[in-house]
């Protein structure tokens, strides 16, 4: 077996755990730095919107030996105003500038093809309005709004709405984060942006999804039981998926680097960056959440249940009576078998993994030295009677 499957076996087993929900205060102060920032970029410098919000006027000149600034200054001589120049490619400038009439467009059309060097018919012109860019932000918007609602209704009916409420966090996590990276970086928000956002919510929400699966069926009748807790319970589930998420993350991840490396640095395809940044920094993000955040705030609800605090009553008490039974036996040791959560628990390894409480299986205390029998007489003296 591979070292990476031996891991996995290790994880799912509960032979070896790191204790996410036990040490959800760490990874919220974490989330909570990022989305300072985020918010900080977001009131700051705000979201560098491209036409299709704003509405505006943008010129692309292919296959010109010109330079930017050259543009720039022809651009000007047209008649515009403070114009945004960029380069795209090796050869290709685009001029954005705000909305004109058509009469305009076509005069800055054949200033530009005369001081650029190229033909008037190559120019491409795209010429929109601030009403149209209003309608594609608001369409923009609702199509969000419908995807949270949607999603939220689903998880309610399939686990309940505690988990519901905990996938929404986790999401809301990532949109914040990815729009604030983009405006803290003022990158440009493009229509191509917003399906981008959109693809990596519904990642994180897989990726959530996987793992609420396997702590509905770890926790499952739980409540009849004194073994385990909840949070112990939800905890072994994301130690039993999290090869899954990190690999499935991986792959998602390689692609859309090559996209960013190849497409956008080395082909220099600027409608690339638009969506393969939406897609680096959320599926990151959506990473980060279904572990670190998901999880941890269901389990931080789920535990709130009345029922759930009897359990953890229920349980602590079992463990306090096994460790005082040990004690009075004269046990020298914290157990033989092998636990999951043994700092977390606080007696030792003698309950045995979570795992083994769960079904019941974990290796009996043991209270010291088996003591063999003694014979009364031995073969010999057998036969001499």
């Amino acid at each position: 077996m591979s070292r990476l499957g031996t891991i996995a076996h290790q994880l799912y087993s509960g032979e070896v755990s790191y204790d996410f929900v036990g040490k959800r205060r760490r990874w919220y102060a974490v989330s909570a730095v990022f989305l300072v920032l985020a918010l900080v970029g977001l009131l700051g410098r705000g979201l560098n919107t491209g036409i299709e919000f704003q509405g505006g006027s943008e010129f692309v000149v292919p296959n010109t030996t010109a330079t930017v600034e050259q543009a720039r200054t022809s651009a000007e001589a047209a008649g515009l105003t403070d114009p945004v120049v960029t380069q795209v490619g090796g050869d290709t400038i685009r001029i954005q500038s705000t909305p004109l009439t058509p009469a305009e467009s076509a005069e800055v059309t054949a200033q530009l093809a005369d001081d650029l060097g190229v033909p008037s018919s190559t120019i491409g012109v795209q010429l929109v309005g601030p009403s149209w860019g209003a309608d594609i932000t608001q369409r923009a918007l609702q199509g969000l709004v419908a995807f949270l609602v949607l999603v939220t209704i689903f998880l309610a009916f399939y686990f309940e709405w505690r988990l519901a409420v905990a996938a929404l966090i986790a999401l809301l996590h990532d949109l914040l984060i990815t729009i604030g990276i983009y405006a803290l970086t003022g990158f440009e928000v493009t229509p191509a942006t917003v399906i981008g956002v959109l693809t990596i919510l519904g990642f994180s929400l897989y990726d959530t999804v996987v793992v609420f699966d396997k702590v509905k069926e770890n926790t499952r009748g739980i409540t009849a039981s004194n073994r385990v807790t909840y949070s112990e319970a939800a905890n072994l589930a994301l130690n039993q998926t999290l090869v899954r998420s990190i690999n499935t993350s991986i792959v998602a991840l390689l692609p859309v680097a090559a996209i960013l490396i190849i497409g956008v640095g080395l082909l220099g395809a600027g409608t690339l960056k638009d969506l393969s940044l939406a897609l680096f920094i959320g599926t990151a993000a959506g990473t980060y959440s279904s572990i670190f955040i998901a999880t941890p705030v269901a389990a931080q609800l789920q535990e709130r249940r009345p029922e759930m605090k009897a359990l953890a009553a229920r349980v602590a008490a079992r463990r306090s009576g096994q460790e005082g039974r040990a004690r009075r036996k004269g046990s020298s040791s914290a157990g033989a078998t092998t636990t999951l959560v043994a700092d977390e628990i606080g007696d030792g390894a003698e309950h045995g993994t979570i795992a083994e409480q769960m079904s019941g299986t974990a290796a009996p205390v043991q209270s010291g030295p088996r003591a063999q029998p003694k014979r009364n007489q031995t073969r010999s003296q057998r036969k001499k009677r």
